[in-house]
């Protein structure tokens, strides 16, 4: 049976992926597999960065607003989801594009989730003890303490997953990142890797630029609706928790838009540590002729 292909765009936030990975699958005449983690939520739709209607049309896309904040969805679940997905796709297609900048739900569907340990329930609670008295630096602290590698690459502004690292860093006794990528899955399809990159003047002025666009769109109105669910793990993300600071009167709207400008370039950098480490990706300028990046996938395919 012919090889299938998954051609997996990744990159920073704002650096093109969505406009790149449409044109990819019109060219290949396939469906597009999101694995944004973000966008899988109806309720998060600009502060997300959603495809705009026009774009979900041209092509049919799958794990796009497919759940509700009030779902709790697992990267775990994610790779079940998008492997079944993928195997229906593919027994009437040879391609399928997945474009995200989620790396843990690509790393998830390429490779397969890791398995951890079991942890203890009295370690949990210590550290959600912890947690609660010190705040968001204890738990910075301590991952840099006991897993510098993981440090480098968490979102160190997202408690719930630091203070899962966390967990199984005590609970075990060995640093979180020891269990990543150990599962080796066997895949029913052969990946290309495509990645987007850019100066990083370049990025963080695209970011700005999208943020603002945001702003005018009506992300504050967004999140507006959404500040009575504000402990909800889905709305623990970058564009609305420095809305909800506003909301509660601890900062102003310009100082919060600027923290979400902040927040979203270091989120970028982060993205880019991640990708990096896998020396399979093929980058490409941003600004390259799509028609150049097509030749390319054309090349590896005939191999």
């Amino acid at each position: 049976m012919k090889q299938k292909k998954l051609i997996v765009i990744i990159g920073p936030t704002a650096i093109g992926k969505t406009s790149l990975s449409i044109s990819l699958a019109q060219h290949f005449k396939c469906d597009i597999i999101s694995c944004d983690s973000r966008q899988f939520f109806k309720e998060m739709r600009i502060g997300t960065a959603v495809p705009t209607t026009e774009e979900l049309a041209t092509v049919r896309h799958h794990f796009i607003q497919n759940k509700s904040i009030f779902d709790n969805y697992t990267v775990g679940e994610f790779e079940n989801d998008a492997v079944s997905k993928l195997n229906e796709l593919f027994l009437s297609n040879d391609y399928v594009v997945m474009v995200g900048g989620s790396g843990l739900y690509v790393d998830a569907v390429l490779k397969g989730f890791d398995d951890f340990p079991e942890i203890d329930a009295s370690v949990r609670q210590e550290v959600t003890s912890n947690y609660e008295k010190s705040g968001i630096k204890y738990l910075q602290t301590e991952i840099k303490k006991r897993d510098p590698n993981y440090f480098e690459v968490v979102a160190k502004d997202n408690p719930q997953r630091m203070m899962r690292a966390l967990e199984v860093c005590i609970g075990s006794g060995k640093p979180y990142s020891s269990f990543l990528n150990q599962k080796k899955n066997t895949r029913k399809f052969t990946p290309i890797l495509i990645g987007l990159e850019a100066d990083r003047n370049v990025i963080y002025d695209r970011i700005n630029q999208r943020v603002d666009i945001m702003i005018n769109e009506g992300l504050l109105e967004e999140a507006n609706e959404l500040f009575p669910h504000k402990e909800l793990n889905a709305l623990q993300s970058v564009g609305y928790r420095e809305l909800f600071s506003y909301f509660e009167n601890k900062t102003s709207l310009e100082f919060a838009v600027e923290e979400i400008k902040k927040n979203s370039r270091r989120f970028a950098k982060r993205q880019l540590t991640w990708f990096k480490r896998n020396e399979e990706t093929n980058w490409f300028d941003y600004l390259t002729n799509k028609i150049e990046i097509i030749n390319y996938i054309k090349k590896i395919i005939q191999k």
